[in-house]
């Protein structure tokens, strides 16, 4: 009895008393449900739903070749100038690839190249 209201005073000194609304048995009941596995919180959990980010050109309508890229794909229509656009981009990236072997450039330096190629491109007003 002693050791309870020692604790039941220690705990009303510190934090507001919880400690005294607490003894030994109750305690360790609480402590068995706050560690028991939670086996109704598996059927509430979900997946987050992700939305697909959108690859869009920051410089869209602008650039030098911009004007012309949308009268082209205006005249054209869209599906046939998105597939030119793809020859294109391919075969750009084929030079690149060649200009990499010719100069004895890693795959690593490749990439980069190809990259810049892309961000010129955006600049420029060709991916409009």
């Amino acid at each position: 009895m002693a050791a309870t209201s020692l604790s039941a005073n220690l705990g009303t000194s510190f934090y507001g008393g919880w400690g005294s609304s607490i003894s030994g048995e109750d305690y360790h009941t609480m402590l068995a449900k706050t560690t028991a596995p939670r086996q109704h919180f598996a059927k509430l959990s979900r997946k987050p739903i992700r939305v697909q980010p959108m690859m869009k050109n920051v410089n869209e309508g602008k650039g030098l070749f911009a004007p012309l890229v949308v009268v082209t794909r205006d005249i054209v229509g869209k599906k046939r100038f998105n597939q030119l656009r793809g020859k294109a981009i391919a075969l750009h990236s084929q030079v690149i690839t060649e200009f990499c072997k010719s100069i004895g450039a890693d795959a690593k330096q490749r990439q980069g190249l190809i990259r810049l190629a892309k961000k010129n491109g955006e600049k420029l007003g060709f991916l409009a």
